[in-house]
C-alpha cells in the first residue's frame, strides 16, 4: 500500500541515543535539555530570534490568539485544515471566511478589505501545502486597519519568502510537527514572534504561566516531552536531505502531469518551497472520485486535502466561498514522503494518466 505520506524516521540507534540523554537524568518533560536543545537549534537553522517548541501545531494557535488578546473577528481562510477554524472557536473568536485565490489556494488578498468590520481584531491566513500567502499586501492591510496578523505555517517548515523563513512574518507564526509533516518529533509544534514581549507572553502561556515558584500569569500546559525533543534532534540532521528529495519527487510528478487536464500548484518566483504536498485539481469532482477509485484499487491511498471547505462546517454560520468550495471538490493531494520510489511514483502517474477519469466528460 502506496499511502498520502509516511513517516520520516531516524536510524533507530540515532533516536534511543538521544533519548538516553533524558533517560539517564529522569528528566523526560517540563522544558528538559533536549527540549531546550531543539529550541536552540531550530533558531539558528532557521535564523530566528524567538522560537518555542510546544505540544502541538493547534494549541499553539490558541496561545497567539490568547497573548494577542483577539476576541472578537478573524478574518481567516476557508482552504486549511479544520484546527484554524477549530482553534478560533474554542477561543470565543468569530471566524470570517475570505476566499482564496485559484493559483496557491491561499487567502485572496485582494477580497480581505472587504471582510474588514469595526469588530475585526486580526488576520489568521494559512501558509496553505506550505506555500505563502501574500504576505506583504496582508501585512500592509494589517497596519492599515491596525490588526494583528497570525499565520498558520503548520505546513511550512523550511519555505522561505523573500529569502527569510515565513515564519519570521506576522505578529505569531505557528507551526506544526506532527509526524506527517516535512520535519517532525512525532507530535509537537512550535510558535514564532519577533516581539520579544509577545514571546515571553507565549513562554509562560506554554507553562501554566510561572517559572518555578514564581507565578506571573495564566496559563495551559503546552509543553512537550523530552521523548518527541530526542525525534526532532534526530530529524534536523536529515532536513535539508528530505527537502531535496521531497523537491524530486514534487518535480517528476509536476513533468509528468503538466500536459494532461490537472491543475498544479503555482509556486510563486520569491519562494523557496518546502514541496510539503502535491495537489493537483481536477476539471469536475466526478473526475477526482474516478481516480480515487481507480488509485485506490491498486493499493494507492490519496488524500482529499482540504475538503469540506472550511465555511461548509455545520457548526460555523456559512457565507459564501465559490473558489475554496469549487477547489474543495476537486483536489486532491497525491503521495509525497521521503521514500517514496520513482516506479511507485510513476504508478501513481500512470494510473491518473492511463485512467478515463482524466479523460471522462464534466457536466
Amino acid at each position: 500500500m502506496i499511502n498520502v505520506t509516511k513517516t520520516f524516521l531516524p536510524p533507530f540507534e540515532e533516536y534511543t541515543t538521544q533519548l538516553k540523554r533524558a533517560w539517564d537524568k529522569a528528566w523526560i518533560t517540563n522544558n528538559g535539555e533536549l527540549a531546550h536543545e531543539l529550541e536552540e537549534l531550530l533558531k539558528k537553522y532557521l535564523n530566528l530570534d524567538h522560537l518555542l517548541y510546544a505540544a502541538n501545531g493547534t494549541i499553539v494557535l490558541q496561545l497567539a490568539l490568547k497573548a494577542l488578546e483577539i476576541t472578537g473577528e478573524v478574518i481567516t481562510t476557508p482552504f486549511s485544515y479544520v484546527a484554524t477554524t477549530t482553534a478560533l472557536l474554542w477561543e470565543n473568536c468569530t471566524p470570517v471566511f475570505v476566499d482564496i485565490n485559484d493559483r496557491n489556494f491561499c487567502i485572496d488578498e485582494n477580497k480581505i478589505e472587504a471582510a474588514i468590520t469595526p469588530k475585526t481584531q486580526a488576520i489568521l491566513a494559512t501558509h496553505v501545502y506550505g506555500h505563502p500567502c501574500n504576505i506583504a499586501a496582508i501585512e500592509k492591510i494589517a497596519s492599515k486597519h491596525r490588526l494583528k496578523v497570525i499565520y498558520d505555517a503548520a505546513h511550512a517548515f523550511g519555505t522561505q519568502y523573500n529569502g527569510n523563513s515565513v515564519f519570521n512574518y506576522g505578529d505569531v507564526s505557528t507551526c506544526s510537527f506532527h509526524a506527517t509533516k516535512v520535519f517532525h518529533t512525532g507530535e509537537g509544534g512550535c510558535m514564532v514572534a519577533k516581539d520579544p514581549v509577545i514571546a515571553e507572553k507565549l513562554m509562560l502561556y506554554r507553562q501554566f504561566g510561572h517559572i518555578g515558584e514564581d507565578y506571573y500569569t495564566m496559563g495551559i500546559n503546552a509543553k512537550n516531552s523530552e521523548m518527541h525533543a530526542a525525534m526532532g534532534l534526530c530529524n534536523l540532521k536529515y532536513i535539508d536531505d528530505i527537502l531535496l528529495k521531497r523537491k524530486q519527487v514534487w518535480e517528476h510528478y509536476a513533468e509528468s502531469l503538466k500536459n494532461h487536464d490537472l491543475q498544479i500548484l503555482e509556486i510563486d518566483g520569491n519562494v523557496s518551497y518546502n514541496y510539503a504536498y502535491f495537489p493537483v485539481v481536477f476539471t469536475c469532482e466526478e473526475q477526482l472520485l474516478e481516480a480515487v477509485t481507480d488509485l485506490n484499487a491498486k493499493g494507492i491511498i490519496p488524500r482529499r486535502y482540504f475538503n469540506p471547505s472550511l465555511n461548509k462546517l455545520p457548526y460555523v454560520d456559512y457565507a459564501p466561498c465559490p473558489v475554496a468550495e469549487s477547489i474543495a471538490s476537486r483536489v486532491l493531494c497525491l503521495p509525497l514522503f521521503y521514500e517514496l520510489a520513482t516506479e511507485d511514483q510513476d504508478k501513481i502517474i500512470n494510473s491518473i494518466v492511463n485512467t478515463k477519469s482524466i479523460a471522462k466528460k464534466c457536466a
